[in-house]
Order: structure tokens, then C-alpha cells, then sequence
């Protein structure tokens, strides 16, 4: 197996080939990973026990790519697995184009199904018009997934999932929640402390109480509930409403994403002003774009948690970072789909 060299765009086209070359005979599904996210899926087929199926990228020294399967893919489900988050090597813009070029070619190449497994969505939180003439962004990248045909789309803790299911008419949209492997991994660091979740706006009043009630059930006991007064207006943030008790708590801020740390910097001080014993900050995706140091610097959370729905590599450096995978979320979601069996338990119902 080749594992590509994350970052290297070469001058000339190259190749570089995932799985092993074989027809397959039989009609079990097959799962691709697009090479810039391929530690994540190979840990997903781990988890699967099934093989990266063989597929073939090529970059050209004037820009363009082309991306092919390397097995045989006629009358066959499909899963492909692709995180679009931004990096200096390649943008979100990029990926979404090599993720769209190659769900075009298993479709035109005879594929039955094709479901794109994609973690972050980029574009999630321009779903709406907030200025004259403005764009609204997520209902357009929906509209180029379908018109690829493709059949399902599958991500993990969208921006805001009622813009994000009515953005899809003709393909199946399933947004799923990492409330659980966050209230796993969180219910053993607060050990018998009294704790409140904290949504940092209103806006992710609901994604922190899902989170709450998840809480609550796995450490048995009692969990409160706080929320922040946020507005934005021309980049500059403002509100200083504090709605909730923290005091002498472990304050757990919940956000769907961490990009600059202001947001989740601002509802850290906040706590602590209201009397926090410690402050958690957990968000599904890390962006961690400039800026984010200040997170871990002095006045920052105590710890920061976040999942690798994201390529995190670059993220090592940062002390109080701590790291759920989403592997075995995918790969249970893949099997479900797979076996026809219904989403339901992952799926952020509150």
C-alpha cells in the first residue's frame, strides 16, 4: 500500500495507488478515501474490516487533476471518504472539486450508489442571507453534490442542521452528532464535580442541550445548563448576558467548531468571571486557524477536545489538546447503510 506525502503537488503528473489492484468478483460494497485523507480512512476500514479500494490521482503542473477507480465499479455501493477542511497545500475549495470529479467518474464508470462520507462540510456556515444581494453558499454546494447524482451524503455535526436538510431535494442528507464520544471521553475527567454545559450563543442553544441530556445520562447525576450572549456585526462580537449557573462547576463549552478561538476564548472568560472551577471547550472540528494559539496560552481552557474529522497533524505542538476519533462513528454509519438498517441512534435527535 502507497501512503501519499501529504502537501507534495508535483510539477509533474504522479501517481499514487491506494489498495491492491484486483477486479473483484463479488458485489460487497467498496470504500475509497481521496488521498489527503488518508489517515482517516484507513483507521474507518480498520474499523470496518474491509480494504481501501485502489484508485488513482493526478495533479498536473497547470492545475488541473484527474482521479479514477482502479477496480471495477459497475452495479456496486460506494462509499468515499473525504474531509474538506482548507489547508496551504490545498484548499477547501480544491477538495471539493477532486471530491465532485471523482463521485462524477464512479457514476459515469457504472457505480449502483454513491454515498460521500465528509466529515466537515465547508461552506456550512454561509446558509443564509445576512446582507443585500448576498449568496447562500451551503444551498449551492448541496446543489453541485446533486447534480453528480450523488445518492447520500453523510456528515458529522453540521452548523446548522435545518439550513443543512432542506439545502438537499434529491439526495439523501444525514447530518451525525459526536455527543456521545464527547460525553464518553468527558464523563471520567469530571469525575464527581458538579458540571454545566455552556452554549457559547443561541444559535448552538440546542446542540448543547443534546449534549447536556447525553451528559447526564452516562455519569447519572444532575447536569446544568448556561448559555452566552453573542452578536456579530462587520467581524466584531459583542453581548455580555450570561444566562446560567457556573459557579464552583466544571463549565463544558460545547460549539460545532473551533477556527480562530474566539468564540470559545470569549465563553472561557465569561465562566471564569462567573465563578467556573475549570473550563472544558469541546467542538467537533478544529480548524485551528491563526489565531487559535491564543487558546492554549494563558487564560485559555483547561482542555481542549476535539475529534479528527479534520486533519489535526499540524495541532501537535498544542498542549491541552485532547483527540476523539470519529472511526468507529463512520464505519458504524457506513455498516448501517450497507446493511439497510436505519441511522437513528446517530443521528442528533433531542
Amino acid at each position: 500500500m502507497c501512503a501519499p506525502k501529504r502537501g507534495q503537488i508535483n510539477a509533474t503528473p504522479t501517481r499514487c495507488w491506494l489498495g491492491t489492484i484486483a477486479l473483484q468478483q463479488h458485489e460487497e460494497p467498496l470504500l475509497f478515501c481521496l488521498n489527503q485523507s488518508y489517515s482517516l480512512g484507513k483507521a474507518v476500514a480498520g474499523k470496518l474490516g474491509w480494504p481501501l479500494s485502489a484508485h488513482e490521482e493526478i495533479e498536473f503542473e497547470y492545475g488541473e487533476h484527474k482521479s479514477r477507480p482502479l477496480v471495477e465499479v459497475g452495479g456496486r455501493d460506494i462509499y468515499v471518504l473525504h474531509h474538506l477542511d482548507g489547508k496551504p497545500e490545498q484548499s477547501a475549495n480544491d477538495k471539493i472539486v477532486h471530491l465532485l470529479f471523482f463521485i462524477g467518474a464512479l457514476k459515469q464508470a457504472g457505480a449502483r450508489n454513491v454515498s460521500a462520507i465528509v466529515p466537515y462540510l465547508p461552506y456550512s456556515r454561509k446558509e443564509r442571507r445576512t446582507k443585500p444581494r448576498d449568496p447562500v453558499n451551503s444551498r449551492y454546494l448541496a446543489a453541485l453534490f446533486e447534480a453528480l447524482a450523488t445518492d447520500t451524503l453523510i456528515t458529522v455535526e453540521i452548523h446548522n442542521i435545518a439550513a443543512f436538510e432542506n439545502a438537499f431535494h434529491h439526495c439523501r442528507a444525514e447530518n451525525l452528532t459526536v455527543a456521545g464520544l464527547m460525553a464518553d471521553h468527558i464523563a471520567p475527567i469530571i469525575g464527581n464535580e458538579p458540571v454545566t454545559v455552556v452554549s457559547p450563543d443561541a444559535g448552538g442553544a440546542k446542540r448543547a442541550e443534546l449534549f447536556r441530556t447525553v451528559l447526564e445520562k452516562k455519569i447519572g447525576r444532575p447536569v446544568m445548563n448556561a448559555m452566552l450572549e453573542k452578536y456579530r456585526s462587520a467581524g466584531v462580537i459583542s453581548g455580555s448576558l450570561f444566562a446560567g449557573d457556573v459557579n464552583g462547576h466544571c463549565a463544558v463549552i460545547i460549539d460545532d467548531m473551533i477556527s480562530s478561538g474566539g468564540t470559545i476564548l470569549r465563553a472561557t472568560r465569561a465562566c471564569r468571571d462567573h465563578g467556573a472551577k475549570r473550563v472544558i471547550a469541546a467542538a467537533a472540528h478544529g480548524l485551528f486557524t491563526n489565531g487559535a494559539d491564543a487558546l492554549f496560552a494563558k487564560g485559555g481552557p483547561d482542555i481542549v477536545l476535539t475529534t479528527d474529522s479534520v486533519d489535526i497533524s499540524s495541532t501537535e505542538h498544542f498542549d491541552r489538546l485532547q483527540v476523539v476519533s470519529i472511526a468507529d462513528l463512520l464505519a458504524d454509519t457506513i455498516k448501517s447503510l450497507s446493511n439497510g438498517d436505519p441511522l437513528y441512534d446517530l443521528l442528533p435527535y433531542n
